[in-house]
């Protein structure tokens, strides 16, 4: 079977879904198909090195993977140079997929929220099955993280977009079942629709015991201290500024220690709120590499997962099962009607408390803090739930299914 992905993003560049996807076509070549991937050339996140490289790079063959890479503006901060960069690869990948006429079955993801568009009109001239991994609800997430209100031009722009891109795929993946139900909500058929969690490999993912975990040295960290991890980024979305809201209600608390790794576009502002208001229960550094995310998340006496109000509706953060795996105990200051509050009763891995509340998280941390629990028995519910080889594998079988329909 021949099988052709329109990518915006691409080895060597890093976004949340590079090692999922990564993993899709490592199952697909394993099951025997050939694998085309379409995408531009590499800006996001490299090194000028590896983008200069990559300017005369047009065709290459990683891993069994054919890949066909156009040339396409660098990606900058600017959200309309973001934009224009948008549209102009949704239009090549467009344009360069029609090549590809011996295709079966087309796959996409939901990045950028144009992307399921043009690629499902691509699907529509090729007369092939398209298939859509839905990674963020557009453009239910503007509104939800206040960018715009659902009576703006662009929140109806938006939902016209929405609605072409569902009725243009034959199947679409969702990562929750909350996602799942918002699109019925909308119209879209239970027929085309599949939930697949998000995934980790539970065995790169695992438990690292305090005194072999090298970040204590390596950030001087107290291992005598209740430590409570947050690692993630600041946004719009993620409503992380109540962690250092809590941090101020607990400075006096010696023996509770507030260790931060972090990113995004409210990180330096985060970092200044640290310095500004002598934080010093507060340890605040960047993200480290993918590579030690078993060290991160085993820090903690405690681990924190936040959202804006009302965003964990159509939100499930993939460290939820990182964290899961490590066995820590999870304080989530999250929409408690959430799918996330849900895994959290049924797998026994930690509370949900209501988001972009200060004092409620302060007191979970006390009590947490006092009841020294130790690690959960979380770790079996990912293996059974949200394991690399369960989860990739129904993505397989779902892209075998809508070529043979």
């Amino acid at each position: 079977m021949n099988i052709l992905i329109i990518d915006a993003y691409f080895a060597p560049e890093i976004i949340g879904f590079t090692h999922l996807e990564h993993d899709i076509l490592e199952g697909l070549i394993h099951a025997g198909h050939r694998v085309t991937v379409v995408c531009p050339t590499p800006s996001r996140g490299i090194p000028k090195e590896t983008a200069k490289k990559y300017k005369s790079i047009r065709h290459e063959t990683i891993d069994g993977v054919e890949v066909y890479r156009y040339w396409a503006p660098i990606e900058g901060r600017n959200p309309i140079i973001r934009a224009f960069r948008y549209f102009w690869c949704n239009m090549r990948g467009n344009r360069v997929g029609r090549r590809f006429r011996d295709t079966d079955v087309i796959f996409a993801v939901s990045t950028p929220p144009t992307q399921g568009l043009f690629v499902g009109k691509l699907a529509k001239k090729l007369k092939v099955p398209f298939v859509y991994s839905l990674q963020d609800v557009f453009p239910d997430s503007l509104v939800t993280t206040g960018m715009t209100t659902n009576n703006s031009w662009l929140y109806r722009i938006g939902a016209r977009v929405e609605k072409k891109t569902y009725l243009l795929c034959s199947s679409v993946i969702v990562l929750s079942h909350s996602v799942e139900r918002n699109l019925l909500d909308k119209g879209v058929p239970q027929s085309k629709l599949l939930t697949v969690s998000n995934w980790i490999d539970a065995e790169e993912v695992h438990p690292v015991p305090k005194e072999d975990n090298r970040l204590f040295e390596e950030f001087d960290i107290d291992r005598g201290k209740f430590n409570v991890v947050y690692a993630g980024n600041f946004g719009a979305s993620q409503g992380a500024g109540v962690i250092l809201e809590a941090a101020k209600l607990l400075k006096d608390d010696d023996s509770i220690r507030f260790v931060i790794f972090g990113g995004g576009a409210e990180f330096e502002q985060a970092k200044e709120i640290v310095h500004q208001e002598q934080l010093q229960n507060v340890i605040i550094n960047p993200l480290l590499p993918m590579d030690r995310v078993s060290e991160v998340y085993s820090l903690g006496d405690v681990s924190i997962i936040t959202c804006k109000k009302g965003v964990g509706g159509i939100a499930m953060p993939s460290k939820l099962w990182s964290i899961m795996a490590c066995g820590t105990p999870i304080i989530a200051a999250f929409d408690t009607d959430s799918e996330l509050a849900d895994v959290l009763k049924a797998s026994g891995a930690g509370v949900c408390i209501e988001p972009e509340d200060p004092k409620q998280l302060a007191d979970a941390i006390k009590k947490h803090s006092r009841r020294q629990s130790g690690k959960t028995n979380s770790r079996e519910y990912v293996k059974n739930n949200a394991d690399k080889l369960i989860c990739s594998q129904r993505y397989v079988s779902c892209i075998e299914a809508a070529a043979d329909k």
